[in-house]
């Protein structure tokens, strides 16, 4: 061993004979070193693209939902007509207390700072834990909100689903929805991503007279002669745990533990009037 290492010192070390266990454990050894700095270095420099890749992404899906396409224009300038806002989800209300820009309600459910742990009666959607604060995104048509859309995720068959629900200015009436990231079955479960079926959500009813969130993918088919038809959305064929995942994310999403609170505000008429308020003061 002592003469290996003598070896190695002098340079010696690739004029080894290949079955020597020194030589084998080195060259092994370098690899790994040298294939750690590349991998290293490659994660450092691709980063910031990375980043800048899923916010693209995301801004791409929420142009999706809220229907607006310009096949002339990039997505960061479509993306001037949409309205970044933060909601308190306890009161409702619109809230400054962090940036509606950067604030990411995904990754903070997972930060102590701003997580709120669920207890079994209120996680129907098998999250485990939210935000305390909501992203909100607006579109406007002119001075008034037009469309209103709210990250939703819940868990499936084998997945968490995550996607954007859009409604319609009255916080009721459903524009338009999209999952963007799930683990679903292809063909199955996975067909929550099918235009067709996402299509089918526009113009149904999000919440019964007493504001109860009752929207709900149902077993088969829904036809004018359904009763409640306003209200159910068309099953997928062969997954009906992932039919009653997306039942029970609607449900809770739009209920009285998450966005419930909003939208009532939206129904009001107060979350306008705040929004005005708002522009006025930044105007100011």
């Amino acid at each position: 061993m002592k003469m290996n290492m003598n070896m190695l010192r002098q340079g010696g070390f690739f004029h080894l004979p290949n079955d020597n266990i020194v030589k084998t454990i080195g060259v092994a050894t370098l690899l790994c070193l040298l294939c750690s700095v590349v991998v290293s270095g490659a994660a450092t420099i691709l980063k910031p693209q990375q980043v800048a890749n899923k916010l693209l992404d995301k801004k791409s899906n929420i142009l999706t939902v809220a229907g607006i396409v310009d096949a002339n224009k990039t997505v960061d300038e479509l993306f001037t007509q949409i309205e970044p806002r933060i909601v308190d989800m306890a009161s409702g209300e619109y809230t400054d207390a962090v940036d509606a820009i950067t604030f990411d309600q995904r990754k903070a459910a997972n930060d102590t700072e701003y997580r709120i742990d669920l207890d079994k009666s209120q996680d129907i959607a098998s999250i485990r834990g939210m935000s305390k604060y909501g992203n909100v995104y607006l579109l406007r048509d002119g001075n008034e909100v037009s469309k209103i859309i709210l990250p939703i995720k819940g868990y499936g068959l084998w997945s968490t689903m995550y996607g954007f629900i859009a409604l319609e200015s009255d916080g009721q009436t459903v524009s338009g929805i999209t999952f963007y990231e799930h683990g679903e079955t292809p063909g199955l479960g996975g067909e929550i991503e099918n235009e067709k079926w996402q299509a089918s959500w526009s113009g149904k009813q999000l919440s019964n007279a007493q504001g109860e969130p009752v929207l709900s993918v149902i077993k088969g088919n829904v036809s004018s002669a359904t009763p409640g038809a306003e209200y159910k959305i068309d099953g997928l064929a062969g997954a009906t745990l992932t039919s009653n995942g997306v039942s029970n994310l609607i449900k809770f999403w739009m209920g009285k533990n998450a966005f419930g609170p909003y939208l009532e505000r939206v129904r009001s008429g107060k979350a306008q009037a705040s929004v005005n308020k708002l522009l006025n003061t930044e105007k100011g």
